[in-house]
């Protein structure tokens, strides 16, 4: 099962009209609640299961500019600035801190490629450089060896997974925000050739916009109101360990595993180079728009045959809105996580780090993330629908970047003035002949 969340109450009273619904309770969906409701506008938050559910709550809890790809910098630039005064904001605690975050090169190809990224983030000015020697064998202390070099960024951070989406909702709920887990939304009413309404589980609201915030689910319901949105699954492996100490600070990826102190004293550890990709129909429905991806990961990939298949084989694509959706059938994406494998990823950790050796293993999970072809997300309008944002295919890079692509998914929604451009976030890129571009990132 997966990680223990903080808890966000059911509310006493079924809002029958807003101005917008955000379906989705992840960390964009609650920090767009968030958005709108400082604004002083109406809205609901739908959510079909618990607030932070599926992968808000399990990813490494990672906050980072480092390695992002140039389209992203500057949204996640503005998310780092909301980040580091949302505590204060939401009067309420999401673990975060800028603790830095390490990208280690243990190649000379590594070491190239990090060079490269860092002359096409120059402009930004971001504060991130290469280090090495004694500057980064003092930033990982107790290793066994010395690592060739690492992109370094002392203002990059983590925070919780497990307790930032939650207190967001909170935080948005005492703006006014109507908040509603256990309330899935089975699809969208249209007056005019536009958005009207939702109809949930429990009842139609009326309302004026939708953003569509659900995370590994938008493709299901996107296909539902006639859009294609290219959008594929990953499955990410998470271990949880007690509280240690004598290890490092910072963040740190290598190729052979990935670690981050978690505020209780334990750390967060995955594999640092290796996705398991289920196959599935949409693999093969979408295989010429994911070429590029796979071409440019394909040492990092791990195709591979599973019950996701039969599972999204046999799932409705379309379904009466008066009757249970695919929604309500599955609350909770919680798939099983690659046990074998992180005991292995633990393995190489304590070579290179013994003071991680006899460290208790308190729990592993797994999470299943949205990608798109160009591992950019869509946060966009819809020309096809007006009156509905789409705000998914975040490819794992969504946490850090949340509370920024809220705040941007509640001005589309809204008409307002985009607060940075939302150009390279448009859904139509896949549909009106723009290449796909896979930026050789890290």
């Amino acid at each position: 099962m997966g990680p223990v969340v903080d808890s966000v109450d059911p509310e006493s009273f079924f809002p029958q009209s807003v101005d917008v619904v955000v379906i989705g309770g992840g960390i964009v969906g609650v920090s767009t609640a968030f958005s709108l409701a400082e604004r002083g506008i109406s809205v609901a938050l739908c959510e079909k299961g618990h607030i932070a559910g599926e992968q808000s709550s399990r990813n490494w809890g990672w906050v980072r500019k480092t390695g992002r790809d140039q389209r992203e910098i500057p949204l996640i630039i503005e998310s780092l600035r909301l980040w580091e005064g949302l505590d204060r904001k939401i009067a309420s605690d999401t673990g975060f801190t800028a603790a830095g975050i390490l990208y280690v090169a243990e190649d000379e190809a590594t070491e190239r490629s990090h060079t490269a990224w860092l002359g096409r983030a120059e402009p930004y000015q971001m504060g991130v450089r290469q280090i090495s020697g004694n500057e980064l064998a003092n930033l990982l202390p107790g290793a066994t060896r010395r690592f060739r070099s690492a992109l370094y960024c002392p203002t990059d951070g983590r925070a919780e997974p497990q307790k930032a989406a939650p207190a967001i909702a909170r935080a948005a709920r005492a703006l006014g925000a109507a908040i509603l887990p256990q309330c899935a939304v089975r699809g969208i009413e249209q007056t005019a050739g536009r958005v009207s309404g939702v109809v949930t589980e429990h009842g139609r609201i009326a309302c004026n916009a939708v953003v569509l915030a659900g995370g590994a689910w938008t493709r299901l319901f996107c296909g539902s109101l006639g859009l294609t949105l290219p959008q594929l699954k990953v499955l990410s492996s998470v271990m949880r360990t007690a509280p240690m100490a004598g290890t490092p600070e910072p963040a740190a990826w290598t190729e052979s595993f990935a670690f981050r102190r978690r505020q209780d004293g334990g750390y967060t550890i995955a594999d640092g180079h290796g996705t398991a990709v289920p196959l599935v129909p949409d693999t093969f429905r979408f295989a010429l728009k994911f070429l590029p991806a796979l071409k440019a990961e394909w040492n990092g990939l791990r195709l591979r045959l599973d019950d996701r298949f039969m599972t999204e084989l046999r799932q409705p694509k379309q379904w009466a809105l008066d009757a249970p959706s695919p929604f309500e059938k599955t609350r909770v994406l919680d798939p099983t996580p690659d046990v074998a494998r992180l005991h292995k990823v633990k393995d190489r950790l304590v070579k290179t780090f013994p003071s991680f050796a006899g460290v208790k293993i308190e729990q592993c999970w797994a999470g299943l993330i949205d990608v798109t072809p160009d591992a950019v997300p869509v946060i966009s309008t819809v020309d096809r629908l007006p009156g509905l944002v789409i705000a998914t295919g975040f490819s794992g890079h969504g946490f850090g970047i949340g509370p920024g692509a809220g705040r941007l998914a509640a001005d589309l929604a809204t008409g307002a003035r985009p607060f940075v451009d939302p150009t390279a976030f448009r859904f139509s890129r896949f549909h009106d002949g723009s290449p796909i571009i896979v930026e050789a990132g890290l």
